[in-house]
């Protein structure tokens, strides 16, 4: 659901010193100079011990009516996991590598557009999820996703930005390995040999392993897995060269070795056991449990004026055209 934004002429803004490639005191200095003279800001800084999702808890506890956050994807999901279920606005301001979540929501991920968005945008309801009792944003990873993302370390992401995905994703198909999975679903058990299980909420069209249907819906109430099962590594290369294209086409995957499907909750366990990487952030192996939670995330997003519909007459047989006098109903 989307609706105007009703601003609060206050709001947290919860920012990282370290996202990016840019000077961090510029980034914070431009969101300033843009956003202060109608929002009185309250500025926290993340650090090594006290990420964002601890700063926004912490605010909502004080009775913040906006927060918005700005750094990568792992400081904006931090941020946005905490708010889930409190219908308390999110306004995203992406400084990151991927800046996968801006991407899946239509985001703008300049600063001045971001903080455009915030001062004039409206609000949009979509769903969250969690992950083994942790809240989940965008998507978890089981498998090769989690491997590439544990490759791509924070130097590598400093030197390489989104480069670095990709070298650690090259790197991890020299150690193509699958897996034994079983994914338990509401109505079914299925068992599969993949190199990759992926459960969406949202993601944007880079984020390949996701891709599996034509379409992520953001507020459908629903899980969206991926499973990619490939045979061997030149299988993997095809596979997810197919996902991306399908992905950037908008439509769904057509290979024998892609399978995808909606559900409301989903358990997937390995043998052996393999890393999961949750809104990008490794924590742990399988198993895990994933359950939708329908209109759990308010965010703040550019206001789009829907399209009218076009009239095109000219052409049809036997058209004819009058001009019609306007009733009394409808005269000022």
């Amino acid at each position: 659901m989307v609706k105007r934004l009703n601003m609060t002429r206050s709001a947290v803004l919860i920012f990282n010193p370290v996202a990016g490639q840019n000077d961090p005191d510029q980034d914070l200095a431009q969101i300033r100079e843009i956003l202060e003279p109608d929002i009185d800001l309250e500025i926290l800084l993340t650090t090594p011990e006290v990420d964002a999702g601890t700063l926004a808890g912490e605010a909502l506890a004080r009775g913040v009516e906006t927060v918005i956050v700005s750094g990568g994807d792992g400081t904006i999901s931090a941020a946005a996991a905490a708010l889930v279920g409190t219908n308390i606005p999110l306004g995203v301001i992406s400084r990151g590598t991927a800046n996968a979540f801006a991407a899946a929501l239509g985001i703008p991920n300049t600063i001045q557009a971001a903080c455009e968005t915030i001062l004039g945008g409206v609000t949009q309801t979509i769903d969250a999820a969690y992950c083994n009792g942790k809240p989940m944003v965008l998507l978890a990873g089981v498998g090769f996703e989690a491997e590439t993302v544990e490759k791509a370390d924070r130097e590598a992401k400093n030197r390489f930005g989104m480069l670095a995905y990709i070298l650690a994703g090259v790197q991890q198909l020299r150690e193509f390995e699958r897996f034994e999975a079983e994914i338990e679903t509401e109505d079914k058990i299925i068992t599969v040999t993949a190199a990759a299980v992926t459960v969406a909420n949202i993601a944007p069209p880079t984020s390949i392993l996701a891709q599996g249907p034509a379409g992520l819906v953001v507020d459908d109430g629903f899980l969206d897995v991926t499973v990619v099962a490939p045979i061997n590594v030149a299988g993997a290369i095809a596979a997810s060269y197919h996902l991306l294209q399908s992905a950037l086409a908008g439509n769904a995957a057509e290979r024998d070795d892609i399978g995808y499907l909606r559900t409301r909750k989903v358990k997937i366990s390995t043998e052996p056991p393999q890393k999961v990487v949750l809104d990008g952030e490794l924590i742990g192996t399988t198993p895990i449990e994933v359950e939708c939670v329908p209109g759990g995330l308010t965010l703040i997003v550019p206001l789009v004026e829907e399209a009218q519909p076009s009239e095109k007459l000219s052409g049809l047989s036997g058209l004819k055209i009058e001009s019609k006098a306007p009733s009394e109903s409808e005269e000022v």
